[in-house]
This record gives C-alpha cells, structure tokens and sequence, in this order.
C-alpha cells in the first residue's frame, strides 16, 4: 500500500487564494479596493451589484484567505488590499500558470 503524499504549503496556499477568487462577487470586492488608494470606509455594498444580505459573507472570505484586511468600526467596515498577500498571491500564479512545458506535438485536438 502506498503512502499518502501531503500537499505543498505552497500548494494549499495557492488554493486558498483560488477558493477566494472563485466567486464574481469577490472579484468585483477585490477590484475595487485594489483601486483605492486608501483603505475604503464605507459600505461596498452602495459601491457595487452585491446584495447587502451576502457581502459579509464575501469579505469574510476574502479576509479568511489573507487577500483583504480589515477592522469593523460601527456602523462602518474598513477593508483594504492585504498588499503582502496580494504580492505573494501574484508570484504564486505566475508561476503556477508559467510552469506548462511547450510541446512540440499536438496532444488533443
């Protein structure tokens, strides 16, 4: 019986970041703040089509995965980019997605 191999760490993180980024809204949540030059104070929801009732639900998953920061100030959230994370994120895909070898022959139609 062969023995089960464990993940990477920096294959579990890569996934981490993919669930995050699985969802429209998300990356309506993501592209926004990544276009605020400072941490956004208000309600997302008023910024874009996501219903009120599920965009704690998102930024709770984006914050989960390490891709947003953020502090609840009531009435008001406060959430930014986690640049670290999103740098880290970047080189992750990079070179994930660069990792496909060139073939010479065609393999499926």
């Amino acid at each position: 019986m062969e023995a089960k191999k464990d993940y990477t760490a920096t294959q579990e993180q890569l996934a981490r970041f993919a669930k995050a980024l699985g969802h429209p809204a998300r990356i309506a949540i993501l592209h926004f703040l990544a276009r605020q030059k400072t941490c956004y104070f208000g309600d997302i929801h008023e910024e874009l089509p996501i219903a009120k009732a599920t965009v704690s639900q998102h930024l709770k998953e984006l914050k989960d995965a390490g891709l947003i920061q953020g502090e609840v100030e009531t009435p008001k959230v406060k959430y930014c980019i986690n640049r670290e994370n999103w740098k880290l994120a970047s080189g992750l895909f990079q070179e994930f997605f660069g990792q496909c070898v060139e073939k010479t022959e065609k393999c499926c139609k």
